[in-house]
């Protein structure tokens, strides 16, 4: 069975950073992109990243580009992101997400809240 969990969100001040880490199981990891999406309250689901099977390749949202970064560990079974100078606005639940062909599997998601 698939399974993706999301950890590493919480509070942080504007400025600040966090890790968010996903780990996950059930699938050949190695084979699949992997992507970070975001949702914050009333709006919709958003990609924020995005990398390669293997990381040779990542893609951003204009709004987080130079600012976050996604990494992938695969002898560990986990895509991370990385993300610094946060803004209010980032502020939202993060979703780790993995598309297969029988369709996509999200994790439970992680609150990311930026407030002063």
């Amino acid at each position: 069975q698939v399974q993706l969990v999301e950890s590493g969100g919480g509070l942080v001040q504007p400025g600040g950073s966090l890790r968010l880490s996903c780990a996950a199981s059930g699938f050949t990891f190695n084979n699949y992109r992997m992507h970070w999406y975001r949702q914050a309250p009333g709006k919709e689901r958003e990609l924020v990243a995005g990398i390669s099977p293997t990381g040779s390749f990542t893609n951003y949202a204009d709004s987080v580009k130079g600012r976050f970064t996604i990494s992938r560990d695969n002898a560990k079974n986990t895509v991370y992101l990385q993300m610094n100078q946060l803004k209010p606005e980032d502020t939202a639940v993060y979703y780790c997400y993995v598309p297969h062909s029988t369709g996509g599997h999200w994790g439970k998601g992680t609150l990311v809240t930026v407030s002063s």
